[in-house]
């Protein structure tokens, strides 16, 4: 796997974990929360770089700390926007023209796996563009505005959508040009693929790879990570 590089999301304001607040430096069985998806990326053999995107108040600070957790890998520091998107098309404008698959991970996924990462980039390397994702698991209903249920989803064809997600860097730079020409906005880098008429792989995820967002979803991770050693290292699903 030739130029395969990475943009990792990180300049979300953790608005759900309460006042004053950076998830991603929470602790999490005495590491910081952003600290595994690098050490993911740093012992990918196939990723030869990454650009961290994080908000602007610390870029210092971040500096710093990817030295103290040896990412050699980190080849650019940048500023993010107002938006995840925005964030991620900043990260990609950092990246050398000859890449040819950009990973795009979202740095509050700290169970991220270097298989997850190998299985997407695989994936985005014969189709173009992948995402890992998970079968929904529940009924999920269409509610009004007044908060009835007026339609029953068919749960069969839905996927819950994960990062990493993995495309074809020229095609990732169409979409996101697109999206600001026609200002499109999509809660993840595949809606804009999407949007393009461009079918994504779903490449199986896993039920462990949660993105931190509220208090709880840390019990969780801990829970996970006490059982991951007697678990090999397995993937739940």
């Amino acid at each position: 796997m030739d130029n395969v590089l990475a943009v990792v999301a990180a300049a979300g304001q953790s608005r759900r974990m309460g006042e004053n607040v950076n998830k991603l430096l929470l602790p999490l069985a005495g590491r910081p929360v952003l600290s595994y998806s690098l050490t993911a990326l740093q012992e990918a053999p196939f990723v030869k770089g990454f650009i961290l995107v994080v908000g602007e108040r610390e870029l210092d600070m971040y500096r710093t700390l990817a030295e103290q957790w040896g990412c050699t890998k980190m080849i650019g520091l940048v500023k993010g926007g107002g938006t995840r998107q925005d964030s991620v098309w900043e990260g990609l404008n950092a990246l050398p023209a000859d890449n040819r698959v950009v990973i795009v991970h979202d740095g509050a996924r700290p169970l991220v796996t270097v298989e997850q990462f190998d299985r997407v980039v695989s994936g985005a390397m014969r189709w173009g563009a992948a995402t890992l994702a998970v079968p929904v698991k529940d009924t999920v209903k269409e509610v009004s505005l007044e908060d009835f249920a007026i339609h029953t989803l068919n749960r069969e064809s839905l996927w819950l959508a994960q990062t990493p997600q993995a495309f074809s860097y020229s095609l990732l730079m169409d979409a996101h040009r697109l999206a600001r020409r026609d200002q499109r906005i999509a809660t993840d880098d595949a809606g804009l693929v999407e949007a393009m008429g461009v079918p994504v792989k779903i490449i199986q995820g896993s039920y462990r790879n949660i993105k931190v967002t509220t208090p709880e979803d840390l019990s969780v991770l801990e829970f996970f990570l006490q059982g991951r050693d007697c678990l090999g290292g397995c993937e739940c699903h």
